[in-house]
């Protein structure tokens, strides 16, 4: 038996501009749902508004996963889940390497599903989508007959559920370190135990982007495993690299040499701030130049130091740049706006003395589709930018 949970009057509202997620304080009469239950939602007059996730822990109580009064069992999720794989047959190509499932995004809320090559790697990021996990392992079990299926169950958002973050295999062989092919650039991924679920998929489109416009001597600032570093490399005579952690860096060495790059590909090992400002008093100088920087702001009381660490980096990065130079910056934060970075990116220009001009706005990678109706899905914002 389906419960039936009833949102207050601005939770409905929510609800009818197919806005996915309703809070807590929005939930009027909870009824006898449980955390993980898929519930019937209502509104104050008990008009159907469809059906969601609940959570007993999260401040997001109510997560929909249809708008429509219609039973949510196994041939709901197929189709959910034949949808997601469609859309990416139409926009993913040349690369082994992409997202399957993006929560919101293909109207699965709070479940992912990344594809390294015959390896898959899901997040169950709610209560709802966690006691489901067995059924959508089955699911992508049948479509894609996988080496392995592993959880990265380790992102913070499963603490504001009450749920524990675990790893490990769900299904076939524990997968070694992949190889992995991005439009003819190799990389190394470990899907259990590396960052995110073994690679940063969203930045796909926009490295390739970074190799059209780059040439000269380049550099990839917050490099990580050197993933634009190595898209560079192809165009660019030498590109450095730099980043905090020693250990990404080892693995960008690894990658360097997997594409026979290692010559023209310098690794540095230092705080990107620091040594912007170093090379800037020195007077050096770089034809293209990438920020692919950590989100600064994660929540909204982050917001005003995060754009001070926005506008610094990008300032230092535009008085780094040779005239003609190319600039390619973004920004993974959701609470700061794609007009916000434009106000950023122009404060530092100007500061810099620079006049650039915009040659593509861009986004996430296609495979991480954006839901009009949730701003929260369009949380990467990226600027290819050329110095005038």
């Amino acid at each position: 038996m389906t419960s039936t949970l009833t949102v207050t009057k601005k939770g409905a509202e929510r609800a009818r501009a197919r806005h996915h997620w309703i809070y807590r304080s929005d939930v009027a009469e909870a009824g006898d749902a449980r955390g993980g239950d898929v519930v019937r939602v209502v509104d104050p007059k008990g008009r159907p508004l469809g059906r969601a996730f609940y959570s007993d822990a999260s401040l997001i109580a109510v997560r929909f996963v249809t708008f429509d009064d219609i039973e949510t069992g196994r041939a709901f999720w197929s189709r959910r889940l034949d949808d997601a794989i469609a859309l990416r047959d139409r926009v993913v190509e040349g690369t082994t390497a992409y997202r399957v499932v993006h929560g919101e995004g293909d109207l699965i809320s709070s479940l992912i599903v990344d594809r390294y090559g015959d390896c898959l790697s899901i997040q169950t990021l709610s209560q709802g989508t966690e006691r489901l996990k067995p059924l959508f392992v089955e699911l992508l079990a049948e479509r894609f007959a996988p080496r392995s299926i592993v959880e990265r169950n380790d992102a913070h958002v499963r603490d504001l559920e009450g749920l524990p973050r675990q790893t490990g295999v769900l299904l076939g062989e524990q997968p070694s370190e992949l190889e992995i092919d991005e439009h003819g650039v190799r990389y190394l991924a470990d899907i259990v135990g590396g960052q995110k679920t073994g690679a940063f998929l969203d930045q796909r489109e926009n490295r390739v982007a970074a190799a059209r416009y780059a040439r000269g001597r380049g550099l990839d600032a917050f490099s990580f495993h050197g993933s634009f570093a190595m898209h560079l490399a192809r165009v660019c005579d030498t590109v450095t690299a730099v980043d905090t952690s020693g250990d990404a860096l080892r693995r960008a060495r690894r990658n360097a040499e997997l594409n026979g790059v290692s010559e023209r590909v310098e690794l540095l090992e230092a705080n990107v701030f620091d040594v912007l400002k170093q090379w800037d008093e020195a007077n050096e100088r770089f034809d293209a130049v990438v920020l692919d920087p950590p989100a600064f702001v994660k929540r909204k009381t982050a917001l005003d130091a995060g754009v001070r660490g926005y506008k610094e980096v990008n300032l230092r990065a535009l008085k780094l740049l040779a005239p003609g130079g190319t600039l390619v910056t973004s920004t993974c934060s959701y609470h700061v706006s794609e007009e916000m970075f434009l106000g950023i990116v122009l404060s530092a220009a100007a500061d810099a003395g620079r006049d650039v001009r915009i040659l593509e706005k861009r986004t996430q990678a296609r495979d991480h589709p954006v839901l009009l109706s949730i701003p929260e899905t369009y949380y990467l914002k990226c600027l290819v930018l050329a110095v005038v």
